[in-house]
C-alpha cells in the first residue's frame, strides 16, 4: 500500500512538476506575460484531479496538498516566490480560493466515493474559467459590464461552452448519457457562467467550482434515483 501511494504521488508530483516548470519560464522568459502563465498553472493544476480520480488517491492527500496550496498562494501575494501563480500587489485572491475550492470538494465528494461532482467542479472551473479569460483577452471584442467589471461576450460564451462540455462528459461517464444527465449539464453550464460573470476579487474561483459541483450532485440526486 505505502509503495502504491508513493507511486501515485510521484506521478501527481512530475506533472506538477512540469506545469510549474512551464509557466515559470513562460513567465520569466517569454512576452505572453504573467496572465497567460498563471493560467498555465489554473489549467495545468486543475488537470491534476483526473489523475487523482484515475489513480484512486486517498482523500486525505488531496485535501493536505490543496491545504498546502493554499498556504503558499496566499503568502505569493507578498513575496514573490513564483511569478507563474500571483503577482505581488494583486487585488484579487482568485488562486487562494482555487486551492480552497479543491480543498473542499475533496474533502466533500471523495469521502462518500462519488468522486465525479468534485472533478467536475474542478473542471468547470479548470477548463471554463481558464479559456474564457484567455479568448476574451485576447478575441473579445464585445464588452459589456459588471459590476464595475469589464467582459466580453466572446469569453462568457467560452464560459457557457467549455462548462457544458465539461458537465456532460463527467455526468455521462458517471451515471450514462440520459435527458436527465444532459438537462443537468445545462443547467449547471449556466449557473457556472452566471457565477462566473458576476463574481469579484477572484470570488468565481471558490464560487464556480463548489456551486457546480454542490449543483450536479443535488440535480443528480433528484432525477437519477
Amino acid at each position: 500500500m505505502e509503495h502504491q501511494l508513493l507511486g501515485q504521488l510521484l506521478g501527481v508530483g512530475f506533472w506538477l512538476g512540469i506545469v510549474l516548470a512551464a509557466a515559470e519560464l513562460v513567465a520569466r522568459f517569454t512576452p505572453l506575460g504573467g496572465e497567460v502563465s498563471r493560467k498555465i498553472v489554473h489549467i495545468g493544476v486543475g488537470n491534476v484531479i483526473l489523475l487523482a480520480w484515475w489513480l484512486n488517491i486517498p482523500a486525505w492527500v488531496g485535501i493536505t496538498a490543496a491545504v498546502i496550496s493554499s498556504i503558499a498562494t496566499l503568502g505569493s501575494y507578498w513575496y514573490p516566490v513564483l511569478a507563474s501563480v500571483s503577482g505581488v500587489g494583486r487585488k484579487s485572491f482568485g488562486t487562494f480560493f482555487y486551492s480552497v475550492s479543491i480543498g473542499l470538494l475533496i474533502a466533500y465528494f471523495w469521502t462518500q466515493g462519488l468522486q465525479a461532482h468534485a472533478v467536475l467542479g474542478i473542471l468547470v472551473m479548470t477548463w471554463g474559467d481558464g479559456l474564457a479569460a484567455l479568448i476574451g483577452q485576447r478575441f473579445g471584442k464585445h464588452p459589456y459590464t459588471v459590476w464595475g467589471m469589464t467582459k466580453s461576450w466572446e469569453g462568457t460564451a467560452t464560459m457557457a461552452i467549455a462548462s457544458l462540455i465539461v458537465s456532460g462528459s463527467i455526468l455521462s461517464f458517471a451515471y450514462g448519457f440520459s435527458a436527465p444527465v444532459a438537462l443537468a449539464a445545462v443547467i449547471v453550464a449556466a449557473v457556472a457562467t452566471g457565477l462566473e460573470s458576476f463574481s469579484k476579487f477572484g470570488l468565481d474561483n471558490l464560487s464556480v467550482p463548489l456551486g457546480s459541483g454542490f449543483l450536479s450532485f443535488v440535480l443528480m440526486q433528484l432525477w437519477m434515483r
